[in-house]
C-alpha cells in the first residue's frame, strides 16, 4: 500500500497504471473508439474495487445536481453506441478527445469510475494519434465539478473546455521541458 494511501486508493493509482499501460501498448485499438473497448477500460479502471463491470440498469444520483441520468441499461447502451458513432465521425482529435471526456460522464454508463474512464479513454485517443496524454494535475477538483454540473444542468461547456485547453497548455510545458 502507498504510503499515506488507503488500499482502495492504493488499487485505484494501480489500476489507472495498468489503463494507461493498455492505452499506450494497444494504440492502434483507439484509432476509431469501440463500445466494447470503453467497457475494457472500465473494467481495468475499477478493478477490485467491488464496481460492478456491465453498463448499470437503475438510477444513479450525481452528488451536487439535479441532473438524472438515464435509468434503463437499454437506453443508456444505446446512447453510448451513438456517442461512439458521433466521435468516430469527427476528423479533429482534440474534438473527439473532448467529447469522450464530457460525454461518458454525462451518460453516466456505469454504476462508478465515469469520470474516470472518459477521462483515461480521451487519453487513449490522444495517444493513438500521437499526442500527449493530459494529466489534470492542476485541475482544481471543485473547479472541475463546477464545469461538469454545468454542463449536466445547463449544457454549458464554456468551464469545461477552459479546463481541457488548460490542461493541454501544462501538459505541452511540462512534456516538451
Amino acid at each position: 500500500m502507498g504510503k499515506g494511501k488507503t488500499k482502495e486508493e492504493t488499487q485505484m493509482i494501480l489500476n489507472h497504471k495498468d489503463a494507461f499501460n493498455e492505452s499506450i501498448q494497444n494504440r492502434e485499438r483507439f484509432r476509431k473508439l469501440n463500445y466494447a473497448d470503453i467497457e475494457y477500460i472500465h473494467m481495468v479502471l475499477t478493478k477490485k474495487l467491488g464496481i460492478s463491470k456491465n453498463i448499470r440498469n437503475g438510477a444513479v444520483g450525481i452528488t451536487g445536481t439535479k441532473y438524472k441520468p438515464l435509468d434503463n441499461s437499454h437506453q443508456i447502451k444505446e446512447v453510448a453506441q451513438e456517442m461512439v458513432a458521433l466521435i468516430n465521425e469527427k476528423e479533429a482529435i482534440f474534438e473527439k478527445t473532448f467529447l469522450v471526456s464530457i460525454l461518458i460522464a454525462y451518460i453516466q454508463m456505469f454504476e462508478d469510475g465515469n469520470k474516470r474512464t472518459s477521462r483515461m479513454i480521451s487519453n487513449a485517443i490522444l495517444l493513438a494519434h500521437n499526442s500527449i496524454p493530459l494529466s489534470y494535475r492542476i485541475v482544481d477538483i471543485e473547479e472541475y465539478k463546477k464545469a461538469v454540473i454545468l454542463f449536466y444542468e445547463m449544457n454549458n461547456l464554456h468551464h469545461f473546455k477552459r479546463i481541457f485547453i488548460d490542461q493541454f497548455e501544462d501538459a505541452v510545458k511540462n512534456y516538451f521541458k
